[in-house]
């Protein structure tokens, strides 16, 4: 049976409809002082304006330690109808402090709490014991395991997470996500996951499109990756129309099948329901339609939601979906 994980219960990926693959409705990080997501009410009001803008379902790529909610997404996607896939894994070092728990934990340490996530459900705070129970009283389980790496650089601790989630992938199947900093390390990222036993079909290159070099983006498809494109709203380091000329370049290529779309706004400084600007309908209703313009209505929607939902289904154990 073909089975997406999401914070209510497992689904066919069919029914996901269209899917952001990469939001946060929480977050907290030392390196972000000032734009927690912490607030429930708001960013409930945020999820519905995704919802209006046109996306059906999303995943929150929040992984352990930056502050997630896993009750409060059972309770957000409870209330508004949107589906949402939570993210266990660890984020690159720098997001935690010297002080931090995770620093102490071992590779099979960091692997059995991925595991227990997608498998078991998800703490309520992390660090503590408790579960995380859904409104109907149900674990509230993890559907994406997550990584990340630096700048042309994957540290000890880095590669520790990294070993953790080639193991918790291959006992569970669960999809993979890698944070990485402006594309770079890409390679070498597969190249360690794939040596650990993950498919590269299985793991998506969240942020790939910081570097917007069509001939890298359809050489990462050609070994089988995600491409993940996130960057839209931020013309300080990348502008919307290069993101669309790199899109069409890779359609164009032959590399659609391999495109997921997400809008990673992550700020509370960038939500409306925070006080900030453009908020998570940014992604369905202002950059949505150029892209239509340039490349049509049906890569779209393919990429959307057939993408998406592979994506998100969990694999068999020979890393292709079941």
């Amino acid at each position: 049976m073909m089975t997406v994980r999401a914070v209510l219960g497992d689904l066919d990926p069919s029914v996901l409809g269209t899917v952001n693959y990469h939001e946060h409705l929480f977050q907290t990080s030392p390196l972000l002082p000032g734009d927690e997501l912490d607030d429930e009410a708001a960013s409930s009001s945020e999820a519905v304006s995704l919802m209006r803008s046109g996306f059906a379902s999303m995943i929150d790529a929040t992984p352990i330690g930056l502050g997630r909610n896993p009750e409060a997404l059972a309770r957000i996607s409870a209330s508004t109808g949107l589906t949402v896939i939570a993210a266990t894994g660890v984020h690159r070092e720098a997001h935690y402090p010297e002080e931090h728990w995770l620093r102490q934990t071992t590779v099979d340490t960091r692997a059995r709490l991925f595991i227990d996530d997608l498998l078991e459900g998800m703490p309520r705070r992390d660090g503590e014991g408790r579960r995380a129970e859904s409104p109907s009283g149900e674990p509230v389980r993890a559907g994406v395991i997550k990584g990340a790496v630096d700048y042309w650089s994957i540290s000890r601790f880095e590669r520790t997470t990294l070993e953790a989630v080639a193991i918790a992938h291959v006992a569970t199947g669960a999809p993979v996500m890698v944070h990485l900093e402006f594309c770079t390390g890409a390679h070498e990222v597969l190249d360690l996951l794939a040596a650990a036993g993950v498919h590269e079909n299985r793991v998506v290159l969240a942020h790939a499109d910081r570097d917007p070099n069509p001939a890298l983006h359809l050489e990462l498809a050609a070994r089988g990756a995600w491409l993940g494109y996130d960057g839209m709203a931020r013309p300080r380091t990348r502008s919307d129309s290069e993101l669309l000329d790199l899109t069409e370049a890779v359609i164009v290529g032959g590399a659609a099948d391999h495109l997921l779309l997400g809008g990673d706004v992550a700020r509370r400084s960038r939500y409306l329901a925070y006080g900030g600007i453009p908020g998570l309908a940014y992604l369905g209703e202002r950059y949505l339609p150029l892209l239509r313009g340039r490349v049509g209505d049906a890569v779209v929607e393919k990429i959307l939601t057939i993408n998406s939902q592979r994506y998100c289904t969990w694999s068999s154990t020979d890393g292709f979906p079941v």
